[in-house]
Parts: C-alpha cells; sequence; structure tokens
C-alpha cells in the first residue's frame, strides 16, 4: 500500500491535503495516466509548433484530438448498433431514406430524384422519421 495526497490528483475538490492508501496497482494507473498525458502534450506542442494544420497528413488530427479510450469505443459501437436496432423498426421507406440521407450522405433533392417523386415528401418523410427514432431510442432508455 502507498499513500497519495488527493490534493495533487483533484484540486479543484481537494484544498487541504487528504492523503489515501491505495494499492500498488492503483498508484501504477495513476502514474501510466499521468505519462500518457504529458506524453499526448508534448506531441501536441510538438505538432503544432513544426508542421502546418493543412498538410493532410493525419499529423494534425493525432495532435489535436485525442486517441478514443477503449470504454468510448465501446460506448459508440454500442450506440450505434442501438440506433441501427431502432432504424430497422421503422417503415420501410423512411429507414431507407433516412439511412441514404444520413449514412450515405445524398441531399433530399438527390433521393427525391432517384425515387421520382417530390422533394417535400422526402422531407417531410425524413423528418417524421427521425421523430420516430427520436422516441425509439428514448423509449430504450
Amino acid at each position: 500500500m502507498q499513500k497519495i495526497n488527493l490534493r495533487e490528483l483533484y484540486p479543484d475538490v481537494y484544498k487541504t491535503d487528504v492523503f489515501v492508501d491505495v494499492a500498488e496497482e492503483v498508484v501504477a494507473a495513476i502514474r501510466g495516466q499521468e505519462q500518457g498525458d504529458a506524453a499526448y502534450e508534448r506531441r501536441k506542442f510538438r505538432h503544432k509548433a513544426h508542421y502546418s494544420l493543412n498538410r493532410e497528413d493525419g499529423i494534425e488530427n493525432d495532435a489535436l484530438n485525442r486517441p478514443l479510450t477503449p470504454e468510448e469505443i465501446l460506448e459508440r459501437k454500442l450506440l450505434r448498433e442501438e440506433v441501427y436496432a431502432a432504424l430497422m423498426k421503422l417503415p420501410a421507406i423512411q429507414a431507407r431514406r433516412i439511412y441514404t440521407r444520413f449514412y450515405l450522405g445524398m441531399t433530399v433533392a438527390e433521393i427525391a430524384q432517384l425515387e421520382g417523386t417530390d422533394r417535400r415528401r422526402v422531407w417531410e418523410s425524413i423528418r417524421r422519421g427521425l421523430k420516430k427514432l427520436a422516441y425509439l431510442l428514448d423509449a430504450n432508455k
């Protein structure tokens, strides 16, 4: 067991020194996270100082955006599956139009032209489908 000072970890919460005994694994995890944060800050500083943000080689993305944690990746995957399952509960036309609009990136006018229908009907169908989708997602929670 090692003692850590909670004021060093949470300066906004603890205004005075509060020492707590924690296991070696917890201390190792805390130190690893601190080292990871320091490495991220160094990498961000170096890339911003030496590279233009319009090189389009991914450096700016790596420097400015933190990599996702495994928990965040899992949450995004579960949310994507939940949205897809709710989308499949919609009527076929609404599901197809929403999928085409938001997953394939087509405009409402392009969808209307593809289906040979009026643009307003497609827009209204997508709007109603999104309302139903929101209702289905709220009902699952």
